[in-house]
């Protein structure tokens, strides 16, 4: 459970990294920047974990990786943004948000599913008749 300190630094970095992909650091992200679905940060402030959506990029391992590469840019960017509200700017680990990925994934397996309509109960017993016991095994003959 985090903090409310950390949920505010998380997301005045996750604000912060929105507006350095797309205004500060262009060049590194040709196409469309990517979205920054979660942030994430140590209690001490020191660390922080940014799960990055790219749906929209065509080789995302590839992006993932040219952001790794360029952590250090990254960094002193957002510095330069945040350098009058924080002390000490954090370590930044990014990392690929695959939610949607796999939602869509599981939503094509739920959707090719065969699922059988329920049997209709038997509410037309007559009050004389005794009532059916249920089959406990499949070989199980009525008595």
């Amino acid at each position: 459970m985090e903090s409310k300190r950390q949920q505010k630094f998380a997301s005045l970095l996750q604000q912060e990294l929105a507006t350095v992909f797309q205004r500060d650091l262009p060049h590194l992200f040709p196409g469309m920047p990517p979205g920054i679905s979660t942030v994430r940060v140590a209690p001490d402030l020191g660390v922080a974990r940014i799960y990055l959506s790219l749906l929209l990029a065509t080789d995302s391992d590839a992006m993932l990786r040219e952001i790794r590469d360029n952590t250090k840019e990254i960094r002193l960017a957002l510095a330069k943004r945040i350098r009058q509200q924080v002390r000490v700017v954090p370590e930044l680990t990014f990392f690929l948000d695959d939610s949607a990925t796999y939602a869509a994934h599981m939503d094509q397996v739920l959707s090719g599913l065969h699922i059988p309509p329920a049997p209709k109960d038997e509410d037309e017993q007559s009050p004389k008749d005794e009532p059916k016991r249920p089959k406990l095994f499949a070989d199980e003959d009525e008595q």
